[in-house]
C-alpha cells in the first residue's frame, strides 16, 4: 500500500507538528480542523520550510480524496466515535485511518467506521520533533498490510516505530509509564521520599540509563541472577492499587493541571511555565543530538 496523501484531522500541538513533519519528507499534507482561528493559530507554529507546502481546511470534503487519515482531536472516546462516524461520509473504502489516542481501545474505535480492518493506531509522543518512538498498534480486525504501511511510513520519517500487535488499554509505552508513576507517587505519599527527590531518581538514574538501555536489557546487563532474587522480595511489596493515585486526583480536583495551568505538582507561574518547557526542550534536544545525530 502507498501512501501519498496523508490528511491530519486536529490542528493542536500534535497535529500540526505530524503535518510539519509529513511536509518536510515530501509527503502531500493537508491539515484539517472544524475552526478556522486554530488552523491559523496552527500556520504559525509550522517550520518556515514546510509551511507553504501544508493546505488548511475546515472542510471534511478532504477528507474524501487521501491515502491516509491521522486523527487527533480532543481525547474523548465519544466525541472520537462521533468524529468517526461523521468521517465515514466522506473517506473512499481503502483510505487508511488511523488515530493518535494516547490509549483508549483502538477495537472499540474501529467499531464507528465501515471497514474497520483499515483502523488503526498510530500514536506519536510530545515533543513529537524530538521524541522518535511510535506505537502501531493493531485492532482485532486489522489487516497486515495495513500495519506495514503504516511502520514503513514511520521508517520512511525517521521514526522507531514498535507494532502493538494486541489492543490493550494504554498500548505499551503508557502502561509502562503509569506504572512507574503509581509506585513513584506512592513513594511521595507515604513519606519515603520527596516529590524532588524521586525525579530526580529517574532523571539521574533510571531514566538517564533508560536512555541507552531498554529495561530488559538492563536486566541482561546486571545480571537476571541479581534481578531475580530482587523480586523475589520486591515484587510483594511494590504498589499494586487500582486506583488514581491520591496526589494525583487531588491536583486534577482543583484544576491544578501541570504547564497548561501553570500549577501541578510545581508551580510554573511568573514566566516558570516557558522556562521549564525551553529548559525540557533544550534537554531533549542535547540528548538528541547526542544520541541520534549522524
Amino acid at each position: 500500500m502507498e501512501i501519498k496523501k496523508i490528511v491530519i484531522a486536529g490542528a493542536g500541538t500534535m497535529g500540526y507538528s505530524m503535518a510539519d513533519i509529513f511536509a518536510k519528507y515530501g509527503y502531500d499534507v493537508v491539515l484539517y480542523n472544524h475552526r478556522q482561528e486554530t488552523l491559523d493559530k496552527a500556520k504559525t507554529k509550522i517550520s518556515e520550510a514546510s509551511r507553504e507546502k501544508i493546505a488548511y481546511t475546515v472542510d471534511m470534503q478532504a477528507f474524501g480524496d487521501c491515502d491516509l487519515i491521522v486523527e487527533n482531536i480532543i481525547e474523548d472516546f465519544d466525541k472520537k466515535f462521533a468524529f468517526y462516524q461523521e468521517l465515514d461520509k466522506y473517506v473512499k473504502d481503502d483510505t487508511i485511518i488511523a488515530t493518535n489516542t494516547s490509549g483508549l481501545s483502538i477495537n472499540k474505535l474501529s467499531e464507528a467506521v465501515s471497514h474497520p480492518e483499515r483502523f488503526i493506531g498510530f500514536h506519536w509522543f510530545n515533543p513529537p520533533t524530538l521524541i522518535l518512538l511510535t506505537e502501531i498498534i493493531k485492532n482485532d480486525h486489522t489487516r497486515d498490510d495495513v500495519a506495514k504501511a503504516i511502520y514503513d511510513l514511520a521508517l520512511s520519517i525517521d521514526k522507531k516505530p514498535v507494532l502493538v500487535n494486541k489492543d490493550v488499554l494504554g498500548f505499551a509505552a503508557n502502561r509502562l509509564q503509569l506504572a512507574v508513576v503509581r509506585e513513584a507517587l506512592s513513594l511521595v505519599d507515604a513519606g519515603v521520599v520527596s516529590k524532588e527527590g524521586i525525579d530526580d531518581v529517574m532523571k539521574y538514574g533510571l531514566g538517564f540509563r533508560w536512555a541507552c538501555l531498554g529495561p530488559l536489557e538492563t536486566l541482561d546487563f546486571g545480571g537476571l541472577d541479581t534481578f531475580y532474587h530482587v523480586s523475589s522480595y520486591l515484587m510483594p511489596d511494590l504498589e499494586d492499587s487500582h486506583e488514581i493515585p491520591k496526589e494525583l486526583a487531588e491536583h486534577y480536583e482543583r484544576g491544578e493541571l501541570g504547564v497548561k495551568t501553570k500549577k501541578g505538582f510545581y508551580d510554573y507561574a511568573n514566566g516558570k511555565d516557558v522556562e521549564a518547557t525551553k529548559a525540557r526542550d533544550t534537554k531533549l534536544q542535547k540528548l538528541f543530538d547526542a544520541l541520534y545525530k549522524e
